[in-house]
């Protein structure tokens, strides 16, 4: 009985934990109870309790496959109207709900399940687009970056590696050849999407933007405070998923080569983010960037492509070079500092160089660190 579970260990183990790591970073995200589940053994499945958090899951799951964002899926039935239902892969919104369906499957053979859980293969597969990209919902909503191609917050990352996983993994043996293969498919054109996307600076290729053109690949605007710009949190959860590719090219390693390399040169010292409890404030704090001889090293969200330097956007979508420019709310309300390369440049880019060179003898990639929330 035990076998399979650890045949899985060790195949999440070769991912690095990351579509673990992409869901659990984003405040607020949907399916928290689905995503907890999910680290129970296989007999935990065949429970009472398991059927009782997989019927709220199945509860919300839209007609076309999906579910949606920050809404706990597992915890509670859904009463609406089911037309009311508003898929989405925001948020780490679906793929933790298909996980479940495909564990409790594999661990009942309730044909219910298996339904379902395809259902929702079916809706990721169909929403990646011709250029291998994918929206941040299907269908595409209607604000103006709802159908640019979404790394933000590690939306597409997260899509990949749940393909890859469901691929792979044996808890997934009951999917069917035919899907298998799209799913391997669908991350090899997602592969060539992130490398056409890749933002070169004067001939020379760097990272990514939080949204790229469907069509053209060029970086694209999200939100009013969230800019055309080179972006540290969600190019390290894009590195990682050119770091796991079963077989990388010459062209993927020079793309994880030259990625390092700007986050390297983005990094920023002696600074920290302070956030002091004020009254009468949004959020019941400020924040304030102060230098500091001790703090470690510090990346900013965005960079300016082209100059490199931190910019800060408030929601008049005027871009800004001082943090304290900003209004207060989107001051203390978005993550603009943070530690999100840290794990990837001071230990995991060099483990993976040892591992592609000797791929027989070298360790899998280790698990990256937690991406923020948006």
């Amino acid at each position: 009985m035990f076998n399979t579970w650890d045949r899985k260990s060790r195949f999440l183990a070769g991912l690095g934990f990351w579509m673990m790591a992409l869901s659990a970073g984003v405040a607020g995200a949907a399916s928290v109870s689905a995503r907890l589940d999910l680290a129970n053994p296989p007999e935990w499945f065949r429970t009472p309790e398991a059927a009782s958090a997989a019927a709220n899951i199945l509860s919300y799951q839209a007609a076309n496959g999906g579910f949606p964002k920050n809404i706990d899926t597992a915890a509670g039935l859904y009463t609406g109207d089911p037309d009311d239902l508003l898929p989405t892969f925001d948020n780490s919104a679906t793929t933790d709900e298909l996980r479940f369906l495909g564990h409790i499957y594999a661990a009942t053979q309730i044909e219910k399940y298996r339904v379902a859980f395809l259902k929702g293969v079916d809706y990721v597969l169909v929403a990646q687009y011709p250029t291998g990209g994918w929206p941040q919902s299907y269908p595409p909503g209607h604000n103006d970056y709802d159908h640019y191609i979404t790394y933000n917050d590690g939306a597409m990352a997260r899509l990949m590696f749940f393909l890859k996983e469901i691929s792979e993994d044996p808890t997934y043996s009951f999917l069917d050849d035919d899907r298998r293969a799209r799913c391997k498919q669908a991350w090899d054109r997602g592969v060539q999407c992130i490398l056409k996307c890749q933002i070169r600076v004067n001939g020379k290729v760097t990272a990514w933007c939080q949204q790229h053109d469907e069509f053209d690949f060029s970086p694209r605007p999200g939100r009013t405070f969230e800019p055309v710009a080179l972006t540290t949190n969600e190019s390290v959860g894009i590195t990682h998923v050119l770091m796991n590719d079963e077989h990388p090219t010459p062209q993927i390693i020079a793309a994880v080569d030259a990625a390092v390399a700007w986050l390297k040169s983005v990094t920023i010292y002696h600074t920290r983010v302070d956030d002091r409890p004020q009254k009468d404030t949004p959020r019941g704090f400020e924040r304030f960037i102060i230098y500091d001889p001790s703090a470690p090293p510090i990346w900013a969200r965005y960079y300016e492509i082209g100059t490199n330097r931190p910019i800060f956007v408030g929601r008049d979508g005027i871009v800004r070079y001082d943090l304290s420019e900003i209004e207060i709310e989107r001051r203390t309300g978005y993550q603009w500092y943070k530690y999100w390369p840290r794990d990837l440049v001071n230990s995991q880019y060099a483990v993976w160089k040892a591992k592609i060179a000797a791929p027989a003898t070298q360790p899998s990639v280790p698990s990256p660190g937690t991406p923020g929330e948006g």
